[in-house]
């Protein structure tokens, strides 16, 4: 899709296809962030569905967070899920405390939903969509 197109008001929570796509994005490295001990993205909450100016930079930052994610899940131990994650937030200004088994649901959780918003805009405008049913993929 063109930029105009992906900017273009959609009626989804955020709007657009793009502020959606970087909503996911920011929330992806706040997240994995706080599991891995590394950087956010430096952009503030306000600023979440604007992170990227363009779809090759979105591209370019989404390829580099799922590599980042990956890494991640492959040295995360199934004790480490059980274990207490704790974080401040900024949005809701004060610290957390949660199992971070819940934290990495959510994670997952929040892409699931967002990106099915996507998807529908996507099927509304009869664009053709890659199967989303995990057990017909290719295994990774």
């Amino acid at each position: 899709m063109d930029e105009e197109e992906l900017r273009a008001d959609r009626g989804l929570f955020f709007g657009s296809m793009m502020a959606t796509l970087n909503h996911i994005l920011w929330a992806d490295l706040l997240w994995i962030a706080r599991f891995d001990g590394g950087q956010e993205s430096g952009v503030p909450a306000q600023d979440n569905t604007v992170m990227t100016e363009t779809k090759a930079e979105w591209d370019r930052l989404r390829f580099a967070t799922d590599g980042r994610i990956l890494e991640w899940a492959r040295r995360v131990k199934a004790v480490d899920l059980v274990e207490t994650l704790t974080w401040y937030s900024n949005s809701q200004q004060r610290e957390f405390h949660q199992p971070m088994g819940m934290c990495v649901t959510h994670m997952f959780n929040h892409q699931t939903h967002h990106r099915g918003q996507v998807h529908a805009v996507l099927t509304g405008l009869g664009r053709e969509t890659m199967d989303t049913d995990l057990v017909f993929l290719p295994e990774g």
